[in-house]
């Protein structure tokens, strides 16, 4: 295969990676296999592949190769200025989504969806512009004008409790779907991974109230049939009943505000 320093670097990430997607790590570990001089026998070992794999994918890391290095020595320009094809890449990154209802985008399937564009050139403008699809945080925004007020007394309370006081974080999740497996589960062996059965049975639903001591990481949870305000104002009970004796509780409930109980 003759690699560059460069490329074999290259190779050598995607194949140690973790996040990297398994079909591109199998391609990877192919060609570093074909470069060390490894067998066609002695690789689809290895791989699991046959010999159109082999074939196939070395075949067309050499043709995207042989066009960059055509490209470089007849000192022909790219096809698109690269700050054309970064716009390109970017704009229908974040602003469009794949039209087969997948959540993100992959490279594979931004580079098909603009047709000429590579994957390695997706992969390159992702990584200049610290871009990650496959990522997904979270966030909420209240509409409440009093918010950060109501805020900085939850978070007050949590980092400057009252002395002998014991501060919960209590919430609560409803209509729980309590599901049981019809199959047994087979434990982990050698050769073979651990599995559980697909097929499951419903026992109704349930609700779960929580409580979670920011002091100590103590949590304290109950699982009631029916979610009703006095199920939950005896799960409260509970949990004062749970502290020692003369301590003052304070519960912070889901809706940011205070109960002193």
């Amino acid at each position: 295969m003759n690699l560059t320093d460069i490329e074999r670097e290259q190779l050598l990430s995607a194949a140690r990676s973790r996040t990297v997607r398994a079909a591109d790590v199998r391609r990877a570990k192919l060609i570093l296999m074909l470069e060390d001089g490894e067998s066609r026998d002695s690789i689809m070992r290895t791989l699991g592949c046959d010999s159109r794999f082999i074939a196939r994918w070395s075949g067309r890391f050499l043709s995207e190769r042989l066009a960059g290095m055509y490209a470089r020595h007849r000192g022909r320009a790219p096809t698109q200025p690269p700050a054309k094809l970064e716009a390109r890449v970017l704009k229908c990154t974040l602003k469009h989504k794949p039209a087969d209802g997948s959540t993100h985008w992959s490279s594979y399937k931004l580079a098909a969806e603009l047709g000429d564009v590579s994957v390695s050139a997706v992969q390159r403008i992702w990584r200049k512009h610290g871009i990650k699809p496959q990522q997904l945080e979270r966030h909420m925004v209240s509409n409440d004008p009093d918010f950060e007020t109501k805020a900085a007394d939850v978070i007050g309370l949590y980092l400057n409790p009252p002395a002998h006081a014991a501060v919960f974080c209590v919430d609560e999740k409803t209509a729980i779907q309590a599901l049981d497996r019809k199959d047994r589960m087979l434990p982990l062996s050698p050769g073979r991974a651990e599995s559980h059965g697909f097929e499951y049975k419903r026992n109704g639903t349930l609700s779960l109230f929580a409580a979670f001591n920011t002091a100590t990481g103590e949590v304290l949870g109950k699982t009631v049939a029916r979610h009703t305000s006095e199920q939950f104002v005896a799960f409260l009970t509970d949990v004062v009943a749970s502290q020692p004796k003369r301590r003052e509780i304070h519960a912070i409930c889901d809706n940011v505000s205070s109960h002193n109980l």
